[in-house]
């Protein structure tokens, strides 16, 4: 069995502010922001990381941003692509519960959806601040909550099939989690927004690590950067251009 992960686009947020992405630094500064759905393939049945990005209409409307998703990037079009059938797909696995990373549950009608039990918790009755960002207000209702009777939780590390495994990263928000991949060239971590972009892992002259601009608990985040490095794994970044250009990891 040879794991690979496929890095998917699901559209770009243009003029995204940089300290939203990096804690304390670029105030100002604005860059294009892509969305990435990951598949890993190799393995029994395909496995989703992230279900990527809302329509464009509705990310405008309830968040605010210039949102584009050209129609080649539309998921089921990338998923074609890679010759990926939705209903093939029996594991999604959400790293977290934010609105862009859960936003296409409905593609895979056979799927079981992976979470952390505390991420579900507080999904479903967020604090204020966050309620947007779980798109659960008065005005929207959470992307995921559609199929909640087929989600599964975790708690803490757990392997889900041959090769590939969650990570517990609490921080950015109470479970955030990464996943593991065994690839032939070796281990893989589907990060999350624990770590945005390769900036925030290859840090500055301040930081050996920059946390994402938005967490529910620093602590647990600097903790979590700490069981990245214990992991010795290629970490790949879930909002880095960069990631799309390599496109097929393992």
């Amino acid at each position: 069995m040879s794991l690979r992960i496929h890095a998917l686009p699901a559209g770009t947020i243009r003029n995204f502010p940089v300290a939203a992405v990096r804690y304390l630094r670029g105030f100002g500064d604005f860059h294009d922001t892509p969305m990435i759905m990951f598949v890993i393939t190799g393995g029994e049945f395909p496995i989703v990381v992230d279900s990527g990005t809302p329509e464009p209409d509705l990310v405008r409307e309830h968040h605010g941003y210039d949102f584009v998703r050209p129609a080649a990037e539309d998921p089921a079009a990338t998923l074609a692509g890679i010759g990926v059938d939705p209903a093939d797909v029996r594991l999604v696995v959400h790293t977290h519960l934010h609105w862009d990373h859960c936003g296409n549950n409905h593609l895979f009608p056979n799927a079981r959806f992976v979470v952390q039990k505390a991420e579900l918790s507080y999904a479903v009755d967020p604090l204020e601040p966050s309620r947007v960002a779980f798109e659960n207000t008065d005005a929207i209702a959470p992307p995921w909550a559609p199929v909640l009777n087929r989600f599964r939780t975790v708690d803490g590390d757990a392997r889900l099939a041959p090769g590939v495994g969650v990570v517990a990263l609490p921080g950015h928000t109470p479970g955030s989690q990464g996943v593991l991949v065994e690839t032939g060239a070796g281990p893989h971590l589907l990060a999350g927004d624990t770590v945005d972009t390769h900036a925030n892992w290859d840090g500055d002259e301040r930081l050996s690590h920059i946390p994402s601009g938005s967490f529910v608990d620093l602590a647990a985040y600097m903790r979590s950067f700490a069981t990245i490095e214990r992991l010795g794994a290629t970490v790949v970044p879930s909002h880095d251009a960069e990631v799309l250009e390599k496109g097929v990891f393992g």
